[in-house]
């Protein structure tokens, strides 16, 4: 950014920074960065992921909060950044999976879905008079690929990981998930990695009350939300 009369290059997202940058596409960056944590570690038989949740007030309900969203059955999605954009995507996203399941009677690989919504965060990115999304999607699944682990970015960048961390503190729950992470993982330890490594990475002190976890297993391949006693289980040492 430049200062006195010369161009702000942060004020519209298709301008570019002498530099080759796009603000905007940073800023919305930032605001992933500063949402609250998700985890998730895969091995051949599972894949597991877990996500901490703001109460920042004693009134609110915690358990009408939202963080991890079921976008099919084998297919589930946690947020970070803007809630009310990563709704959006989502919705999107479960129409796009829906679509596929009724045109070809099979459902659809995450790495096709995950690429569809990139490319829909991508062209807000190149257009005047719109905003970049403010916000990642972290999609786990299992498909005929295997269990698989993606991320979408406000860029309209996609990847897929073994083990990854989105959100503030993200930085040292990545450094915990390289430093213990194994792909032989039995389903219990994947499920205390992820969670250990959200400890690792907040200062808060987490209690199943704060802490949303799902996984989804080679056995029946159905995404599933973990309940209170499941995730106090594996809190408790």
């Amino acid at each position: 950014m430049f200062g006195g009369g010369k161009v702000k290059y942060d004020r519209a997202i298709t301008v570019f920074s002498p530099e080759g940058r796009l603000y905007q596409v940073e800023y919305a960056l930032e605001a992933v960065r500063r949402g609250t944590l998700a985890v998730a570690a895969k091995s051949e038989d599972a894949v597991c992921l877990a996500a901490q949740i703001n109460i920042s007030s004693p009134l609110m309900d915690a358990d009408e909060i939202d963080k991890i969203f079921q976008v099919d059955q084998h297919i589930g999605v946690a947020i970070s950044g803007l809630h009310a954009d990563s709704r959006a995507l989502i919705d999107y996203a479960r129409v796009q999976a829906q679509s596929f399941r009724l045109t070809y009677d099979h459902p659809v690989r995450l790495g096709m879905l995950v690429k569809d919504v990139a490319d829909v965060m991508q062209q807000y990115t190149q257009y005047g008079g719109i905003r970049p999304w403010g916000c990642a999607l972290f999609f786990i699944g299992y498909d005929t690929d295997g269990t698989q682990i993606y991320t979408s970015s406000p860029s309209g960048i996609y990847r897929s990981f073994k083990a990854y961390a989105l959100g503030k503190g993200e930085a040292t729950a990545r450094e915990y998930l390289r430093n213990n992470y194994s792909k032989n993982l039995e389903f219990k330890d994947l499920a205390q990695l992820t969670l250990d490594a959200l400890k690792e990475a907040t200062e808060e002190e987490l209690t199943k009350d704060s802490i949303r976890l799902s996984y989804i297993k080679k056995d029946d391949k159905l995404f599933t939300m973990a309940t209170k006693d499941e995730i106090d289980s594996f809190l408790t040492p």
